[in-house]
């Protein structure tokens, strides 16, 4: 008797599946690929700001130096963004007109929960 409950439940569970995915690929089917952007930023070159600066705070290459990395490049006016977990460095190329000293600062400082990233040393 425990042998076909075991049968019948793996029958069961084979229909389910089987049909979960005819399903799936229904709804896949009707599903329209994304466009794929460049968001390739490009600053005059009178504008072009390059900055340097300490972070203190980060315990991790991929979780802290890749968040706050990320962070920065996704600002307006900025072009490209650098974190160094080893040398605890960041590296920012940035329009001078859109972005500031101070909002890079913030945005680095605001990463996480606002209070385990500090900026140090900065240097433009």
């Amino acid at each position: 008797m425990k042998f076909t409950k075991i049968i019948a439940s793996l029958v069961l569970a084979g229909l389910v599946f089987v049909s979960c995915k005819k399903e799936e690929d229904k709804n896949l089917a009707n599903i329209k690929p994304l466009e794929t952007t460049s968001k390739q930023k490009t600053i005059a070159a009178e504008n072009v700001q390059t900055a340097s600066f300490e972070i203190e705070g980060m315990t991790c290459a991929m979780g802290c130096a890749k968040t706050i990395e990320k962070e920065l490049s996704n600002l307006d006016g900025v072009e490209k963004a650098a974190v160094d977990f080893d040398k605890k460095t960041a590296t920012v190329t940035f329009d001078k007109t859109v972005e500031n000293q101070e909002s890079l600062i913030k945005v680095v400082q605001g990463t996480g929960d606002g209070k385990t990233y500090k900026v140090l040393n900065f240097k433009s």
